[in-house]
């Protein structure tokens, strides 16, 4: 692995670090009454203003068939994404949702294979995904094995999972053509207003008094600058720089730095179990990135 490469590694997994702790930036915000759809609304307006004062001043693709892919690169990182989730976080269980997100690097591998050509796929890619989805697996129970089907909330994470392998295609068929910040700009402007439909039918609460209050507007600004703008921008600029697929497993680390998270802050317990998970998981992902 040349050490460029080796950075943008390090790269990803910083993206997936920031993504394992939102969930208690989120869950703090949720306490103090925001809504899952105002936080997303929030979050990506804060990322999209920050972006523009970096990102090129030119407004659209250079054809139809490319702003087009920019829509799906912002339904699939975004709106649709986001909705999906969060709706099936209302319908299923916590446990169902972080495993079947996780299943996002295999969907990867699939999409890639179809839609870019280019992008190598190895055996021990999948090999390694296989062996850290099941390391995710005792992660994300922890010790407690409770599976519950909820189809509709099942379904609609699999929907989550298969919009995020969209959107890093969407990603490697324009990333050679246009620069990193455009894309992201775009992305941020397309998860918005693709988001304004379902705001319409289902409009979020906002009561603006909180948002002036310390700990709601810390939380804010990292969701928005940190884990939307930052991260956002770092993580695309590893897909173009080691490929869609080597980038996209490492999301089986975010059940795990998400226990360690829990278990630090909130003293959630860590058994046996979920640090063979733990192990299973880094093995896993070690696999799958050897020769990348």
């Amino acid at each position: 692995m040349h050490t460029k490469k080796y950075f943008w590694h390090l790269i990803a997994i910083f993206a997936v670090t920031v993504w394992g702790t939102t969930f208690i930036s989120t869950k703090v915000l949720l306490m103090y009454g925001l809504t899952p759809s105002a936080i997303f609304l929030i979050r990506f307006i804060m990322a999209y203003v920050g972006i523009i004062f970096f990102a090129p001043r030119k407004l659209f693709a250079n054809s139809l068939k490319d702003e087009l892919i920019m829509i799906v690169a912002g339904l699939g990182g975004g709106s649709v994404y986001f909705i999906a989730e969060n709706t099936a976080l209302d319908i299923t269980l916590a446990s169902n949702v972080s495993l079947i997100v996780c299943t996002t690097p295999i969907l990867t591998i699939f999409l890639s294979h179809f839609f870019y050509k280019k992008e190598p796929l190895k055996k021990n890619l999948f090999y390694g995904s296989v062996i850290a989805l099941a390391g995710v697996a005792l992660v994300v129970f922890n010790g407690s094995f409770i599976l519950k089907i909820k189809p509709l909330g099942d379904f609609l994470t699999i929907i989550a999972a298969l919009a995020w392998a969209t959107y890093g295609v969407a990603l490697k068929l324009l990333d050679s053509k246009y620069s990193i910040l455009f894309i992201t700009r775009k992305v941020f402007f397309y998860g918005f207003a693709t988001l304004i439909p379902f705001l319409t039918l289902f409009p979020p609460k906002i009561d603006f008094s909180i948002l002036v209050h310390p700990v709601v507007l810390a939380n804010l600004l990292f969701l928005g600058l940190i884990a939307s703008l930052l991260c956002y921008f770092v993580w695309n600029m590893a897909v173009k720089k080691i490929g869609v697929v080597p980038t996209t497993n490492y999301i089986y680390l975010i059940p795990l730095v998400t226990l360690i998270t829990a278990s630090l802050i909130i003293d959630e317990k860590i058994t046996e179990i979920a640090i063979i998970g733990a192990c299973l998981i880094l093995s896993g992902v070690y696999i799958a990135q050897k020769n990348n």
